[in-house]
Order: structure tokens, then sequence, then C-alpha cells
């Protein structure tokens, strides 16, 4: 994987806390539910989790959070916890919402989706892995913007909001105030570009070493 460097955005998406500072961490949550794949959750976790611990003068704090603040469980019947409800939580500076069998419910269910369309109000930065980016569709807010999913999805996706610009190649697709990755494993390719965005090129390789994230195509 190339770390890549962010593109032009708008002005209220964060970016450095070194060029930015602020009063205290500024948040990352990851939004968890039940029939969340678990890679969706647990990877950009894994590597949101290590730079912020190991790095804290950068000013993030990454935490889960579910609707009610209880335990959910994945698509595989792995036990995941939240240390926040979605009424609990600090408010968010970036969103994270994976992807999973749990989205196609969550994708027809109108309170959800006024929430979600609160989070695009609210918070300067969200993102996706696999199908939550389907949640976002159906929420109306990757109307006319670039995006991608998992690529059984890709077609669904389309359904749901023909003014997609659906990327069907991208590991990634970085739009600015939104970012939407492809199918699971591919939501640790777009943390450590969320890396790179919040903190620079080489705070995102620092964290690749350390993960001993192999960025070469396999043999």
């Amino acid at each position: 994987m190339q770390i890549e460097s962010a593109p032009a955005e708008p002005s209220n998406v964060p970016s450095s806390n070194a060029e930015n500072p602020v009063d205290g961490p500024r948040q990352i949550g990851i939004f968890l539910f039940d029939g969340v794949e678990e890679l969706d959750a647990v990877g950009p976790w894994e590597v949101l989790a290590y730079w912020t611990l190991h790095h804290p003068e950068d000013g993030w704090r990454v935490f889960c959070l579910s609707d009610r603040g209880a335990d959910v469980i994945g698509a595989k019947d792995l036990l995941l916890g939240a240390h926040h409800s979605v009424a609990s939580a600090p408010a968010l500076d970036v969103l994270v919402y994976p992807g999973g069998v749990g989205t196609r419910r969550l994708l027809r269910d109108p309170g959800h989706l006024a929430w979600v369309r609160g989070q695009r109000a609210g918070v300067p930065l969200l993102t996706s892995v696999c199908t939550g980016s389907l949640v976002y569709a159906a929420a109306g807010i990757l109307n006319h913007r670039a995006a991608t999913t998992h690529w059984a999805s890709l077609n669904l996706l389309s359904e749901i909001d023909p003014t997609i610009e659906v990327d069907v190649d991208a590991r990634f697709v970085d739009d600015g105030d939104l970012i939407t990755s492809a199918g699971v494993s591919a939501g640790i390719d777009m943390a450590l570009h969320l890396v790179a965005r919040l903190a620079g090129i080489e705070r995102a390789q620092e964290v690749r070493r350390g993960l001993q994230y192999d960025p070469r195509p396999p043999v």
C-alpha cells in the first residue's frame, strides 16, 4: 500500500493539531452495530489506536460507540464492546462507519438514517468501510459524490443513489469531507490514509512500520 498525500479539502475538515491547536484531544468514533463485519471495525481500530496511543502529542483519541452503548455481535459472532452510546459520546471530529450484513437493516431504518444525516451536519469528516457506504447513500449524503464499497455491492450502491460516481477499482476514495473504502481489509488502507491526512505522511509511515503492515504485493 502506498500512503497518499491528502487532496485539497474543505476548510472545516480537521487536519493536524500542530497546525490547528484546540482544547483537548480531537475525537474519532467508530460506530458499532449488530452484524458489523469485524475487520471493518477492528482493522481501522488497530491503526488508529496504535497511532493515538503511541503519539498522544498529535492530539487525537479514538473510541467505539454503539446505538445504546451496549456490546454488539459481529457478523461472525465476535462480541465487540462500545465505550459510549451515541447519546453519551463526545462530539466527533471523524466518524468511521464500518460495513457488514447489519447494514442491510440500518439502511432501511428511518431513525438511524436521520442520525447519520445529523452526523453529516455536525461531524467534519465522515469515513466508511465496505458496505458502510450503502448506509451513507441511503441517508442521501453521497449524492453527486465519488465513493466506493465492497466489490459485490458496487451495483447496489449505484441502485440506492444513481448520482454517485462509483469507483470500481479504488481501495479507498477521498472526496474531501467524505472518505469511503472498499471491502474489509481496505479499511486498514483507508485508516492509514486518514492518519496521513490528520498527522502527516511520515506519521502514517511510522504507524505502518509499527504494525508491520507489509506494503508489498503478495508473491
